[in-house]
């Protein structure tokens, strides 16, 4: 996988280690389950976000850019994706630098593959 030109590890780094944080408390930011995830009751939603939580599984082929921002993950042979979004403290446009979190409201979203 080419690397962009402008790719910093450094600034990667910070924007991984915000969304580890984010990911592994669910605080400061929101976190938005599919009503189909919702539907399969209560004990799964749970399973789901202790996986979330827990997951460590980053490689060049779901984390290209090392931001850990994506996962995928299996729960009761479901396959599930979660993914990190960055927006502007409005919550209406996508965050000018998701490194800075004076500026960036960050919205991890849990859904079935297919609802991706």
């Amino acid at each position: 996988m080419d690397v962009p030109s402008n790719f910093d590890p450094g600034l990667s780094q910070k924007i991984a280690d915000l969304n580890d944080a984010f990911r592994t408390t669910f605080l400061g930011g929101s976190l938005c389950i599919t009503v189909a995830v919702q539907e399969r009751g209560p004990d799964f939603v749970k399973a789901v976000l202790v996986r979330v939580r827990d997951y460590q599984t980053f490689g060049p082929e779901n984390d290209p850019h090392g931001e850990h921002d994506f996962g995928v993950l299996l729960v009761e042979e479901q396959q599930l994706y979660w993914k990190i979004d960055y927006y502007d403290p409005s919550m209406r446009h996508g965050s000018d630098d998701p490194a800075r979190p004076d500026i960036t409201r960050r919205v991890l979203t849990v859904m079935f593959w297919d609802e991706y």
